[in-house]
């Protein structure tokens, strides 16, 4: 594509930490930089203890674990997500329990939750689209008053905030993702983040194969015992030394990130036919994704998404809804009734978005969306 769906943003600093590490010839599954990216990131998200993970998924399906959520539990997520926020509840055996959203923050709608929650239900577990801040107070408050956990899937929202409180700092825990679209990335990865040592604890067992490590597994002769039931979870020290490097200049991704979607916006915000993101007041949207709303729906959008893969602009639809998938809707049988998540799920497309991203390419983006609607009288 002449306009890719994103661009990772890279540099040398970023080349010279793995050469360091690779040079090193050791440490290459666990070592120093490991830690030293764990810190960083309680650190930036203001939290006691992070766990590093080989993705963004292992690390939910611990944090899900580890808060004891187990066979015949149920969880509320959104299906308005990528189906790993549902999946990681079936790991572990619980129920997903699809709730609808909300039109601003694309997020879990409080008034909804408060509708479906039962005595069944032992979490929360709402996403932070794209990189905005989701109603994440409210659900805290739903939380807290029927005794529920809280885990915040923020796999795309690192740096995303509301007033001064960052996402990841609301829940018992919150799961991060680096995958390669994310704001910084380490090819694959994520970390859970808290503030509970004995959620921590756990978090590190179940991620190297329920062992309990009092130190580097090795370089030491002395036996170490296996405690619980655990999985190879473990990120690689390669991978975290890229991590500390990306990490190290995130706030000037997301500035660079933030001053493209303000220019997206104002391209957009003359075209009544599209509904740029909007955040609300006071929410700090790091724009991990910027998609815009088709008022005309699927069809329309399709089209729209057919012009511009031939004017060489990517585009991909975010998300289509985890309830309708054939294996939720046919093997498990899944019937719910979520006319916002349906009906928003048949509007959005994500446009390109990354901190590179030149004003030429952004006008190109505008004028070839405006072209298209202008032909097919929709503008």
């Amino acid at each position: 594509m002449k306009i890719p769906l994103f661009k990772i943003f890279w540099d040398d600093q970023d080349v010279r930490a793995v050469n360091e590490v690779i040079k090193s010839g050791m440490y290459w599954t666990t070592g120093p930089k490991t830690k030293e990216f764990e810190r960083m990131i309680a650190e930036y998200v203001e939290r006691k203890y992070a766990v590093v993970f080989n993705s963004g998924t292992s690390g939910l399906h611990a944090a899900v674990l580890a808060h004891g959520i187990k066979e015949g539990d149920e969880a509320i997520v959104p299906s308005f997500t990528f189906i790993a926020t549902a999946n990681a509840l079936l790991f572990a055996g619980a129920k997903p329990v699809f709730v609808d959203i909300e039109t601003q923050t694309l997020g879990l709608d409080p008034e909804d939750v408060k509708e479906k929650i039962t005595d069944k239900v032992k979490a929360i577990i709402p996403i932070h689209y794209g990189g905005s801040p989701c109603s994440i107070k409210e659900l805290k408050e739903i939380a807290e008053d029927h005794d529920c956990i809280l885990i915040e899937d923020a796999a795309e929202a690192l740096g995303a905030k509301i007033g001064n409180e960052k996402v990841g700092t609301f829940g018992d825990s919150a799961m991060i993702s680096f995958c390669q679209n994310k704001v910084i990335t380490t090819g694959d990865g994520g970390a859970v983040v808290t503030d509970s040592k004995e959620i921590y604890e756990k978090l590190k067992l179940i991620r190297s194969h329920g062992r309990l490590e009092k130190s580097d597994y090795f370089s030491t002769w002395k036996e170490m015992d296996y405690v619980t039931l655990g999985y190879n979870y473990r990120m690689s020290d390669i991978t975290a030394a890229l991590g500390v490097a990306q990490l190290s200049k995130i706030d000037k991704i997301i500035k660079m990130r933030r001053k493209n979607a303000e220019q997206m916006t104002a391209r957009f915000s003359h075209i009544k036919s599209i509904m740029p993101p909007k955040p609300p007041r006071g929410f700090y949207h790091t724009y991990q994704m910027y998609t815009v709303r088709v008022r005309e729906g699927k069809k329309m959008r399709d089209n729209l998404a057919t012009h511009l893969a031939k004017k060489e602009v990517s585009t991909k639809v975010y998300f289509y809804p985890v309830h309708l998938a054939d294996y939720y809707k046919n093997e498990l049988k899944y019937r719910c009734k979520l006319p916002v998540t349906e009906e928003i799920s048949k509007q959005v497309l994500t446009l390109p978005m990354y901190p590179s991203l030149t004003k030429k390419e952004i006008d190109y983006i505008v004028e070839e969306t405006e072209t298209f609607l202008s032909a097919n009288g929709d503008n």
